[in-house]
């Protein structure tokens, strides 16, 4: 499963990746500045970028010796970041850093590399759903993450009921045995494991395109660092996007390869799906991304978003929600010329 809204726990696992790579942009210095970089689950296509960006010898163009940390069950790569084991890690979306904010923990977000949050509803073809509002009369297995965050926005925004809901708990089995159910999942992996275990393709909605405007898979890190070493920051963060890039319309083997050394049962055939899948519902690579750079954030989306979590209950009001992020080292255009000609 996935982060925050989708179930996967921001944790980590210690392992040094130091790969050599050719110098794609810069020539390398001499002497390379260490950058420990936390994921919020074991690694996968969700993560492809950042992997790329280690495998390729991109980090390494730009003057950095990366450290990718992967996550897992039960380890929490924030409070490795507070501790300074960590200079970033991957906070799953808006709400993280918002809460980040109410609870005065310095940490702010400095890229968005999802322009759209993944976190979709998995229904039985049997069922005929085609939009939002067709998952209101079905059981819906939602997990007690997904409750008191995206769930009180389909509440207030679409008029779903807490009534239908039953606790999702990372095992599809009672959605398979449920033709008049759905399912939360990530677009990028669980319609897959649906597929590949009962034979049929589920029915998939996706509530970013209902009007659950959150970013996802932003770049964290702590706030003295965006103030001590803006540098560094700005490196990593365009390192970070260039690499996006790569694994999105390049030749991705390398960072499989990293991805599938770290995670042995990740498989092509799931790492081909949430390239497609990522690609197909403009995940990384739509909205502001398109004109401003992988990793676009904006005031005025910050702003949406926030007011609707408010309007949910979901936040309150009083909290700064512009203390959350910061637009200093995105929308600058890094690796546009990377995307291929539409």
């Amino acid at each position: 499963m996935q982060p925050a809204l989708s179930l996967r726990a921001l944790t980590a696992g210690g392992l040094l990746l130091s790969l050599l790579g050719t110098p794609l942009q810069a020539q390398t210095p001499q002497k390379l500045d260490k950058v420990r970089f936390g994921t919020n689950w074991l690694a996968e296509g969700e993560h492809g970028g950042f992997f790329q960006a280690l495998a390729d010898g991109t980090y390494k163009s730009y003057g950095l010796d990366v450290t990718i940390v992967p996550g897992g069950p039960n380890v929490n790569n924030r409070i490795m970041l507070l501790s300074k084991k960590l200079d970033f890690d991957i906070a799953a979306n808006n709400l993280q850093s918002l809460d980040a904010v109410a609870n005065k923990v310095p940490v702010v977000a400095v890229a968005a590399i999802f322009q759209k949050d993944p976190q979709v509803f998995i229904a039985h073809p049997e069922s005929r759903v085609k939009t939002l509002d067709d998952l209101k009369p079905l059981t819906l297995f939602v997990s007690k993450e997904g409750m008191p965050t995206y769930f009180q926005w389909l509440k207030s925004e679409h008029g779903f009921n807490e009534g239908n809901v039953r606790p999702y708990t990372s095992n599809a089995q009672p959605f398979l045995a449920s033709r008049n159910s759905a399912m939360q999942g990530y677009v990028t992996s669980e319609p897959f494991a649906i597929e590949q275990k009962a034979k049929f393709k589920p029915t998939v909605i996706l509530l970013a395109d209902y009007g659950f405007n959150a970013y996802s898979t932003f770049i964290e890190t702590r706030t003295d660092l965006v103030e001590n070493n803006p540098d560094l920051v700005q490196r990593f963060v365009d390192a970070s996007i260039i690499g996006w890039y790569h694994y999105l319309y390049g030749d991705n083997k390398a960072g499989n390869a990293l991805i599938k050394k770290l995670n042995p049962e990740m498989t092509d055939a799931l790492l081909d799906y949430s390239v497609a899948k990522m690609k197909e519902y403009g995940i990384v690579d739509s909205g502001d991304a398109i004109k401003n750079g992988i990793g676009a954030m904006s005031d005025a989306r910050m702003a949406d978003f926030f007011s609707t979590m408010v309007h949910a209950g979901v936040v309150k009001r009083d909290t700064d929600f512009r203390k959350a992020y910061t637009l200093r080292f995105v929308n600058k255009g890094v690796g546009l010329d990377l995307r291929p000609a539409q």
